[in-house]
């Protein structure tokens, strides 16, 4: 069989961007070949402009491939699709006549050592993924950043080897996603560009900057907006587009609480001019989404940017771009060598994230969610941000105090959900003092 006939990654999803159409993409993966066919079928003919995701298991992530072989050959279930276990011409038969130039597929993982899976995805035909050597290695590992940054550098150096092929390449940075929430935007919009900055000087030309949703929509505006400046300034000369991720937090249990995120998500995306959305599905709260779930997602996303108008600008200041901007300086002039000054900035905790239990991360900062329902600084270490931080404050964070902040968004979206139901139900139907049913502050559940 043929290798599949595809295009790049980047040049589909800019190419949208510049037709006005949001690209959507879901989170998936399944290890049985048919199914993971069906899947990628089923977001292509998706009503939105979709890329294919083939996301891959825990065993092939932590780098143990003899245990994901055996499950394979043993027909146990994983969750995730084995590309290194897996035989080429199986992953080759998943693509075929699936992925081509209107269909791009993206490679996700979550591993600290990824050449195995990039030597995989390349000899199968494709040629985008997504990771970082801080991203996927703080959240995910225990593997120490002098492992994690120097396979990553040979993994960009073999992924660029697809461009002998007439393709480009893509990867995508996950360092706007650290640690889902807490994380205050600053750091998060650093990190990004810093990872793709990395990308770049490991011969990298086609990238996408991430960022997560936060807790406040005009926070992460400007968090986003801040992104793209910056990007024009450390990556003139590649092709770059903005990825935003759902809410990665604690998300809503309810179906409307839930869908309302998610196109809160999509007119974020719109309002900063960013070209890409990770979905995420009514059922994120409490198992993993069906194909058809994950296809409802992606359609509920796709008319929700449709219904939207792009704005960019009229944001105010708070901060974010001065704070990021430093913590980029500081990195880039501890050593010409991305991946030396990366590996400095975290030993002398010039970088810092916060509530991260990696041995490498200093973890002296913190985070706290501001009765607005923004995230600030309480403490950031040794980051050299002082000056930039308009706002510190709010003491020792509580571990009451973490469950309710790890919540907010759950209780917030749930919460207006279930007032909507209230107001809309019929008389008889309605509490006699003609208030909502009480909720449990902590766990945004009926009293």
């Amino acid at each position: 069989m043929s290798l599949p006939s595809t295009g790049s990654f980047g040049d589909f999803v800019t190419g949208a961007h510049q037709a006005g159409r949001l690209v959507v993409q879901p989170r998936m993966g399944v290890s049985e070949a048919a199914s993971m066919r069906l899947g990628l079928q089923l977001t292509k003919a998706a009503a939105a402009t979709t890329v294919g995701t083939i996301t891959l298991d825990s065993y092939t992530r932590v780098g143990d491939h003899d245990s994901a072989g055996a499950a394979l050959a043993a027909g146990i279930e994983l969750n995730g699709y084995p590309i290194v276990a897996q035989d080429v011409s199986t992953t080759r038969a998943v693509l075929d006549g699936v992925v081509g130039v209107d269909f791009p597929v993206q490679v996700r993982h979550g591993s600290p050592l990824p050449a195995a899976i990039i030597r995989s995805l390349v000899a199968a035909g494709l040629h985008a993924t997504e990771g970082g050597p801080v991203s996927y290695c703080l959240p995910y590992s225990r593997a120490p950043l002098t492992e994690s940054i120097p396979n990553w550098a040979l993994s960009c150096e073999l992924l660029s080897e697809v461009r002998e092929t007439g393709v480009e390449p893509h990867l995508e940075s996950f360092g706007g996603c650290m640690m889902g929430q807490l994380c205050p935007p600053g750091l998060l919009v650093a990190l990004s560009v810093l990872e793709c900055m990395f990308f770049r000087q490991h011969g990298i030309r086609s990238v996408s900057l991430s960022y997560a949703q936060q807790t406040d929509p005009d926070q992460d505006a400007e968090a986003i907006l801040a992104m793209r400046r910056l990007a024009a300034q450390w990556l003139p000369d590649i092709d770059w587009h903005v990825v935003i991720y759902t809410y990665m937090g604690v998300y809503p249990r309810t179906p409307e609480g839930a869908s309302r995120l998610l196109e809160e998500a999509a007119r974020l995306a719109v309002r900063t001019s960013s070209a890409r959305l990770i979905v995420k599905t009514v059922a994120e709260g409490y198992r993993i989404p069906t194909f058809a779930e994950n296809v409802d997602a992606l359609e509920t996303a796709a008319a929700a940017a449709a219904r939207c108008t792009r704005i960019i600008g009229d944001i105010d200041d708070t901060g974010i771009h001065a704070e990021a901007s430093a913590l980029i300086d500081a990195v880039v002039n501890l050593d010409p060598d991305l991946g030396t000054a990366l590996e400095l900035a975290f030993r002398r905790g010039y970088l810092d994230v916060p509530y991260c239990l990696h041995p490498d991360n200093a973890g002296k900062a913190r985070s706290y969610l501001d009765d607005t329902g923004r995230l600030q600084w309480s403490s950031v270490g040794s980051m050299p941000i002082r000056e930039s931080v308009r706002r510190t404050g709010a003491g020792k964070l509580t571990a009451m105090g973490l469950l309710s902040t790890l919540s907010y968004i759950e209780r917030k979206f749930d919460s207006a959900s279930l007032e909507q139901e209230y107001q809309a139900a019929p008389a008889a139907e309605q509490l006699p003092d003609s208030k909502p049913p009480p909720r449990d502050e902590l766990t945004g559940s009926n009293l």
